[in-house]
Order: structure tokens, then C-alpha cells, then sequence
């Protein structure tokens, strides 16, 4: 049974979100963490540094800056930190970035079951170029072919273009496709906008999980991504 689930729910494929959907998204501690540490790293006030991260996130995220040295110097200049502190920074970005792309182990069951069945995956990102440059070495990397991060695509969402280019790499049409994140960055409007079926989940690590750009959403919604295979089960019978 599980083999033909693809077919019969009309759903080829999934695009996930990431943070907030498959990893937590940064709590406020884990954010006053990496405050921390990257004023240490640029010998800077805390407060400095949390205003370059808050000021910063489109250009960290849109592909102006593409590469993780590039961030690293970007942040070093708008905190007014001398130059010999870039390294230290790329240093703190990349460990950062692999910290925060750890996801339970409920979250790789769901993935198993959804591949098993069948169905295709895919992931559709906002992310900085540490995240992107880190994603490979991490054990999500296997079970997405397809991964679409902003910071490559020079838009970040709700783009139509970064949609379109998902649903290119999978070879699927938005009909039979189905997007699941927890609403940052207006994702769900612009997956519908696409004509991609779309499912908010609360978000991983609860409601007070940084987010940009969320709007209220009135369409479908689960308590997480381990009730997505139930989704798709349910909708056998419609």
C-alpha cells in the first residue's frame, strides 16, 4: 500500500521549509547565544551586534552576499570591527550553521515513510550562505535531491521564482504537489499563489521561534511535520 501513496492522493511531491518545519526555529536564547558569540569573535558590544544580525537578515538571505566570507566581512564592517576578525566570524557562522540544522529523530521517520511511498522531496529555504555551504554535511542533505536555498537564487520567499524553480528540479507540476512550512517569509500564500496545495505546521520549537515576514494563514494547518504522512493518508478516501 504504501508504495502507490503518491498516486492515489494526487501528491507526487513535497516541499518542505526548514527552520521551524523540520529544525527549530532560533529560540531567543539560542539567538542571545549567537549574539554573543559573535561579539567576542569581533571584540564588539553584544547590543552592537544584535542590531547588524536584525538590520541585516534580507542581505544575508537575497544573494547579495554569496558566500559565507562575504557575510562574515559584511557583518565585520557594520559593527565597526577590524578586518583581522573576518576569519573568527566565518569561524563562529559555520559552526552556528551546523548546530542549528539538527533535526529530531521523529522528523527522519516521517521522511522514510514519505520516501518509501513514493513521494518526492524537496526543500525550499530562506537561508544565508553558511547555511547553504554547511547543508551537505548534514544527515537531511540524503533525502533531499532538491534543495532551493535563497542566497543561490537571488530571492527570497514568497518569490514565485524560487516555487518555480522547485517544482522544476522535482519534475512535478504544482497540482500534484503538495508545500509544508510554518508561514515565515508569507511561504504558504506564495506556494498557493503557485498553485502548490499548502499545509502549515505550528512551528518547530513553538510559537516564539524567530520568524520574518509571517502572515495569518486560514488554509490547512497540522500540529507538526509527523502528522504530514497522515495527511496524505486521509485524503484516500476523499
Amino acid at each position: 500500500m504504501e508504495r502507490t501513496l503518491a498516486v492515489e492522493y494526487e501528491c507526487e511531491a513535497v516541499i518542505f521549509d526548514l527552520f521551524g518545519t523540520l529544525v527549530p526555529a532560533p529560540s531567543d536564547a539560542e539567538r542571545s547565544s549567537a549574539v554573543r558569540e559573535f561579539a567576542a569573535a569581533m571584540e564588539v558590544g553584544a547590543s552592537i551586534v544584535a542590531s547588524a544580525l536584525g538590520a541585516s537578515w534580507r542581505v544575508r538571505h537575497d544573494g547579495r552576499l554569496s558566500s559565507v566570507e562575504k557575510v562574515a566581512a559584511y557583518l565585520v564592517s557594520r559593527c565597526g570591527a577590524a578586518e583581522s576578525h573576518v576569519n573568527d566570524v566565518e569561524t563562529t557562522l559555520r559552526r552556528l550553521a551546523l548546530a542549528r540544522l539538527r533535526a529530531d529523530r521523529s522528523v527522519f521517520l516521517v521522511l522514510d515513510t514519505l520516501r518509501r511511498a513514493g513521494v518526492r522531496l524537496a526543500l525550499l529555504s530562506d537561508a544565508s550562505p553558511e547555511i547553504a555551504e554547511c547543508w551537505g554535511r548534514t544527515p537531511l542533505a540524503s533525502y533531499f535531491p532538491t534543495a532551493v536555498f535563497s542566497c543561490e537564487e537571488g530571492a527570497i520567499k514568497p518569490d514565485p521564482g524560487l516555487f518555480a524553480r522547485a517544482l522544476e528540479q522535482l519534475g512535478v507540476p504544482a497540482h500534484r504537489s503538495l508545500y509544508c512550512g510554518d508561514g515565515g517569509g508569507d511561504e504558504l500564500t506564495g506556494a498557493r499563489k503557485a498553485g502548490i496545495r499548502a499545509l502549515r505546521v505550528e512551528r518547530r520549537g513553538g510559537p516564539a521561534g524567530l520568524a520574518f515576514g509571517e502572515r495569518p494563514w486560514h488554509g490547512e494547518s497540522v500540529a507538526s511535520v509527523e502528522a504530514v504522512p497522515a495527511v496524505l493518508t486521509a485524503r484516500r478516501g476523499r
